[in-house]
């Protein structure tokens, strides 16, 4: 199968705002592609939009205009709208490699078109350049890496659950969604993440700063740097965190089961089943100093996958491949890029 080129922009000079502006046409695809995954989902935008909004202006991110900015480019509702969502899940994987440390990683979010839509852009802050795999549009961080200091991640927590019953399940995922659009002075766990690639100079500022700002909602965030013994899980709720040396996969899940929590599915199975699968067939795959993609199968790979990213911030790389679903509904890769020590 032939791949197209995942593209590459040089942001550093206006962000994603002006990622955005360069790229309206695609940004409003990104729009389109989520919006028309839900039903109504222009009008469901149109009604979210003043909420998200709200929300964001309360919210601790510096990060707000540059959402309007591009909701006045794109001339449509749905910006604030998707800077609101959180959908996604993931299965993660930070090792030793001889460069360095690794971080691997898959992105599932059910939205067709967020793999061919995919693109790698060059951005920078006070504390050096890095490089964000994201989608024109988007202000946030859930994937980057910064040549020389590290390379980082997000994971969608568990979801608390207040209620047992499986039918009453989209409840709780109305709840948790709803839950952040009334907090104060909290960071959007994305945000926090391009404040940190924009602002911290080592692992370990990263590391403090991920660990202890105020989050709007729970997140799994993964790190390494450059050393050996640099490579951690932080696992975070609003005002609380838990870190562990990353010694195996991560998915949707907390280390330690905990009553009121619910990992996150990607793919078929019961939700803890699910995640187990995920944790345990990438903790076990053997290739690790491999520069292939051959770690993206089953139960890893699975109908939702969007992305899967390979990055090495002790020798400056980065592999990214896109998936998109076929005719029967299975992921298949649709594009692949990589960006050298010195990009552009």
């Amino acid at each position: 199968m032939s791949l197209v080129a995942v593209p590459f922009f040089d942001a550093r000079d206006g962000g994603p705002a002006a990622h955005a502006r360069a790229r309206v046409a695609q940004a409003l695809a990104v729009r389109d592609a989520c919006l028309g995954w839900f039903p109504a989902g222009g009008a469901l935008a149109r009604v979210a939009d003043p909420l998200v909004r709200r929300w964001m202006r309360r919210s601790a991110s510096p990060y707000v205009e540059d959402i309007a900015d591009i909701q006045a480019q794109l001339g449509r509702s749905g910006a604030w709208t998707l800077h609101g969502a959180y959908l996604f899940g993931c299965t993660a994987l930070a090792d030793e490699a001889a460069a360095g440390p690794r971080l691997r990683r898959t992105l599932d979010w059910p939205f067709p078109g967020l793999g061919r839509l995919a693109e790698t852009v060059w951005q920078s802050g006070p504390a050096g350049d890095f490089v964000n795999v994201t989608w024109p549009g988007f202000v946030g961080v859930l994937t980057a890496m910064a040549p020389g200091r590290f390379a980082a991640s997000i994971n969608q927590a568990p979801m608390q659950r207040r209620t047992a019953a499986d039918a009453l399940r989209w409840t709780d995922y109305a709840r948790n969604a709803m839950r952040p659009l009334w907090s104060k002075d909290t960071w959007p766990p994305e945000h926090l993440l391009r404040h940190v690639f924009e602002t911290c100079v080592t692992f370990e500022e990263a590391r403090a700063l991920l660990e202890r700002a105020p989050l709007a909602r729970a997140v799994l965030f993964m790190l390494v740097g450059t050393k050996a013994s640099e490579r951690v899980v932080i696992e975070r709720e609003e005002t609380t965190f838990r870190t562990r040396v990353a010694d195996e996969a991560i998915a949707n899940a907390w280390q330690d089961a905990r009553d009121g929590w619910e990992p996150r599915v990607c793919g078929i199975g019961r939700p803890a089943e699910n995640n187990a699968r995920r944790i345990a067939a990438l903790s076990a795959w053997s290739g690790r100093d491999a520069s292939s993609f051959d770690w993206v199968v089953p139960p890893v790979l699975n109908a939702f996958t969007r992305l899967s990213v390979d990055m090495s911030p002790a020798n400056g790389s980065l592999r990214v491949m896109g998936w998109e679903p076929d005719a029967s509904g299975n992921a298949v890769p649709v594009s692949a890029g990589s960006v050298s020590p010195s990009p552009g």
